[in-house]
């Protein structure tokens, strides 16, 4: 049976890929010593090319990022006063060390000698000030980082001193001072970003590539490599010919179907992809606008199923919107809170008003391959309650317009990530207020527990309200949870130091020719 439904599932993703187009712990398999390097000319050259799957946000300024992809691939080109490490961990960047004041009110950075942006000219305490206090801007409503609502006051105290008073003491501040420094006298971050990693914005030529080169005048350990291109190839298929061929050196988020199509040429590295994967619903839009309808959902899904069938037992499967990676956050409890059970599904639906089940639609990305097989099998899943579910392949941008920013949705599946390693990048989107909550949750003891966690400072006492607000989203099924998808990346033969981040980012700084 296994083996029909695996079939089934490859000719369907074949036939979605036709019509349309496609970091935590880890585990990585080394080149087998003796292998020759392929791609001998970008060996030489002491380039790459890198496969994605989207083309970035059409502005290429980070404080106005959207897609995860963007920032992926920008984590290579900014660099904020901290930055996070592979451990998960903060260290300093563009700030040599920083202070807090007693009262834990005031934080004081001293910057790094020297950091240069890519056009040459050296950081001052001016350029962070105006990217600080521009995210913190209240202008439009709400600031570009919500957590810099607390922000008081940012003072350049001499050139190379920058003082931050904040509102009320925060654990999870330090965590947001990862945002890109910019200079401030430079407008053209739209088209032709400027910041202060380890690798130089070239060019970008949309839906086709974009092109970063190593800056010499990096402050930190200089990138191994010259050049990185980053092909954007939304077709599945294509993607994994272009491995086959030799055009594509590295790429990241590939289903088991598709590593298996790659021969002795690459290597797979293998981590977590540190995404809250799940049937995202709208719960603003009938039928789950009612809590029982989403619940029997949640009772119909086999999560491990769909791993198992899907991604040929990779991934980890969640119960809320937290994944592994984030150690004291995550709460194991919740992974099984639902467990399949067809008739209690059946009776929830009843008790709603659909006895005999309903039609509903899912609207998937259709550069993502996880998330159509994923799709797919949950179609299959449903049918068992008497819920009809069709899959709408939408393009990347069509998703990100009517679905994310617009709402105009009933169900999707993708995976949302966390733009910083705290809790609040993952539980703040749900508050009701909240201008990225784009499943329309509204529940009135969520936003209380977020109102509490932002005020409580002891870490012990913060963890355990977020872990109550996980609770909060498993028990009212705001959206039916499945996994944090397994990060499979094709490297060929040759190459070496992939690195894998508990948050979603491609570091290629330490990608590098074997020697």
């Amino acid at each position: 049976m296994k083996k029909k439904l695996m079939a089934f599932l490859l000719l369907a993703s074949l036939l979605c890929a036709a019509l349309t187009g496609c970091g935590g712990s880890s585990t990585e398999k080394t080149p087998e010593d003796g292998q020759t390097q392929g791609g001998s000319t970008d060996a030489v050259a002491n380039e790459i090319t890198v496969g994605i799957a989207q083309d970035l946000d059409d502005s290429l300024d980070p404080h106005l990022a959207v897609a995860a992809g963007t920032k992926e691939v920008m984590f290579n080109v900014f660099e904020g006063l901290m930055k996070p490490t592979s451990t998960g961990d903060l260290t300093p960047a563009v700030a040599e060390s920083y202070t807090v004041s007693e009262d834990r009110l005031t934080y004081t950075f001293t910057l790094r000698e020297g950091v240069k942006f890519h056009n040459g000219d050296e950081v001052t305490a001016e350029d962070v000030v105006y990217s600080i206090s521009r995210c913190a801007d209240t202008t439009d409503g709400t600031p570009l980082v919500e957590a810099f609502s607390v922000i008081q006051s940012v003072e350049a105290v001499d050139a190379r001193t920058v003082a931050i008073t904040i509102s009320e003491p925060s654990n999870e501040f330090i965590s947001y001072m990862t945002t890109a420094i910019l200079p401030a006298d430079y407008d053209q971050q739209d088209t032709a970003p400027v910041g202060t990693g380890p690798f130089k914005f070239v060019s970008r030529a949309a839906q086709d590539n974009i092109v970063l080169e190593k800056f010499d005048e990096y402050w930190g350990t200089p990138a191994y490599l010259d050049k990185v291109t980053f092909k954007i190839m939304e077709n599945a298929d294509s993607l994994v010919m272009s491995l086959q061929s030799g055009a594509i050196d590295l790429c990241s988020h590939l289903t088991s179907t598709q590593v298996a199509q790659l021969g002795d040429d690459f290597y797979v590295a293998e981590g977590t992809m540190n995404l809250v994967q799940a049937l995202y619903l709208n719960n603003a839009e009938k039928p789950f606008d009612d809590v029982r309808v989403r619940q029997a959902l949640c009772y119909a899904v086999d999560k491990q199923g769909i791993i198992d069938l899907a991604f040929d037992g990779y991934g980890s499967p969640i119960g809320s919107s937290m994944y592994p990676a984030f150690g004291k956050y995550f709460d194991e409890s919740l992974t099984n809170y639902y467990t399949k059970d067809v008739e209690k599904a059946k009776s929830l639906l009843a008790d709603a008003g659909y006895p005999n089940g309903f039609e509903m639609t899912i609207t998937v990305p259709s550069n993502y391959q996880p998330h159509i097989d994923t799709a797919q099998v949950l179609v299959e899943q449903l049918k068992e309650i008497g819920v009809t579910a069709k899959i709408e392949l939408v393009e990347w941008g069509t998703w990100v317009s009517d679905v994310y920013a617009g709402r105009q949705f009933q169900s999707t599946v993708v995976g949302v990530d966390a733009s910083n390693m705290t809790a609040r990048a993952l539980l703040e989107r749900f508050t009701s207020d909240y201008a990225k909550n784009f499943i329309n949750y509204n529940n009135a003891d969520y936003d209380a527990l977020f109102q509490q966690a932002l005020v409580t400072y002891d870490d012990g006492e913060q963890t355990a309200i977020y872990k109550a607000m996980e609770k909060n989203l498993t028990e009212n099924a705001a959206n039916v949870y499945i996994q944090d998808l397994a990060d499979l990346v094709a490297v060929r033969q040759g190459l070496e130091g992939v690195t894998f981040y508990p948050i979603y980012v491609l570091d290629l700084s330490t990608v590098r020719y074997a020697q």
